[in-house]
């Protein structure tokens, strides 16, 4: 019997996945539990439109994800902070400030997490700056420290 997944279940399949099974594991066990339905035309046609949605949607992401590092490695940032004598911060940069900085200055939003920095900056000069943007798509950012 073909069933169509409602849930994940292990051993058998990912949700919205169709799979064959014997017809007592299918009556007695995957439908009373609201793990699997029966499949059927609407359902399965149903279920062809939403994964072609998704994958509409991932191409529509990875094309927004690819501009947005073109327009990132295009752009440099300047970030004034107070530093002592010998080019020291006080205090440092963090990929939060750095996210800040991107709003203020180029206008996009960035999500912190997304930018990875090895650890803060805590010297004056000139650093590229990792961002992932997308599955496999990094983008660096110079990032200019100037003391102020």
């Amino acid at each position: 019997m073909k069933v169509v997944l409602l849930q994940d279940v292990k051993g058998l399949g990912k949700k919205d996945s169709i799979v064959e099974v014997n017809d007592g594991y299918a009556r007695n066990y995957l439908i009373p539990r609201k793990l699997a339905a029966p499949l059927t035309e609407g359902l399965e046609k149903h279920i062809k439109e939403k994964k072609e949605a998704e994958q509409k949607k991932k191409e529509k992401e990875l094309m927004q994800a690819k501009e947005l590092a073109q327009k990132l490695e295009k752009s440099k940032l300047t970030i004034v902070a107070r530093a002592g004598e010998n080019g020291k911060l006080f205090g440092s940069i963090t990929n939060k400030e750095i996210a800040d900085e991107i709003k203020k200055q180029l206008g996009l939003e960035i999500d912190r997490k997304k930018i990875e920095l090895e650890e803060p900056i805590k010297q004056i000069g000139s650093y590229d700056v990792s961002i992932r943007l997308y599955q496999g798509i990094l983008a660096k950012l110079k990032v200019q420290v100037t003391s102020g």
